[in-house]
């Protein structure tokens, strides 16, 4: 649960970071034909200041890039609050507090406390969006920069040299997945939610550690780990999303040029990756070492 919250993580407030420099070496796959190559590039959407990852490998196949290609191109705030409120607002009925089961409520009060937010304040909206705020609001205390999440890096270095990007999704596809999810599925989110604030930066560094080492067997585990108690949000969020990107990866094939692919890096590790989607379109996501 907590790669998705940090996913999602769209609306951080800024923090002091100290500024360190470690080496990282995150994996990155390939996918070539005669006249088409496809970098696989997998990302974490919120990082701590001072890994220098964006360098070897990964720099020169992000240069010889034509177009780079992100999960999505992200709107600004006053567009994701007016589609938050459109999606998610609910007027008239129990409040979120009382969806809650009854032993959560006090647990849930304390945490959305933790990060300076009253728990009335989400009770007309959907259990999802408490979830997704929970997750995320507390990370700039933790030490982590939404500018130097790994999305944000290559599409302003993009932007720099007039790099076109494309996003696989929109923001409304990637709220309507939340949105679309049953309440009493909404409502386990938020106590999983709740449940983990806690352990949201053991979690979350974990993840990164493994990241950092190029090691997407343990990333998958870490994942796995974590998804166990809700498949069907596992399935929403990651397994039909990476057969819809191994079906855009497999049209992209057709066409002569050279891609840069950065999705979540819980999308290219485990049993339901996109490499082992491509492999069953007789695709091989190749590993480039470096």
């Amino acid at each position: 649960m907590r790669k998705f919250l940090a996913a999602l993580a769209l609306t951080l407030a800024p923090a002091a970071y100290a500024q360190t420099s470690t080496d990282s070496d995150p994996a990155l796959w390939v996918v070539k034909d005669a006249d088409t190559t496809v970098y696989l590039f997998g990302t974490v959407h919120v990082l701590k200041p001072g890994l220098s990852w964006f360098d070897e490998a990964v720099k020169t196949a992000f240069d010889k890039s034509d177009q780079l290609v992100i999960e999505m191109v992200e709107p600004d705030q006053a567009a994701i609050q007016q589609l938050v409120m459109k999606m998610a607002v609910n007027p008239t009925g129990p409040t979120l507090t009382e969806k809650l089961p009854a032993d959560k409520r006090e647990a849930y009060a304390k945490a959305m406390a933790d990060v300076g937010i009253p728990a009335a304040a989400f009770d007309r909206l959907d259990p999802w969006v408490a979830a997704i705020t929970l997750g995320s609001a507390g990370l700039p205390k933790l030490g982590y920069d939404p500018n130097s999440g790994a999305d944000k890096v290559l599409a302003n270095a993009a932007k720099s040299v007039n790099k076109p990007v494309q996003g696989l999704e929109t923001l409304e596809q990637q709220l309507g997945y939340f949105d679309g999810l049953p309440e009493p599925l909404q409502v386990k989110f938020l106590v999983s939610t709740v449940d983990d604030y806690s352990k949201t930066g053991e979690i979350l560094g974990k993840m990164i550690q493994t990241w950092s080492a190029g090691d997407p067997e343990a990333l998958g585990k870490t994942m796995n780990e974590e998804m166990r108690d809700t498949p069907e949000i596992a399935k929403v969020l990651l397994t039909d999303r990476n057969v819809r990107w191994a079906d855009w990866i497999q049209k992209r094939m057709a066409q002569p040029g050279t891609v840069f692919v950065a999705v979540g890096a819980g999308h290219l590790a485990g049993a339901d990756s996109v490499q082992a989607q491509l492999a069953k379109r007789q695709l091989n996501a190749t590993r480039v070492p470096y």
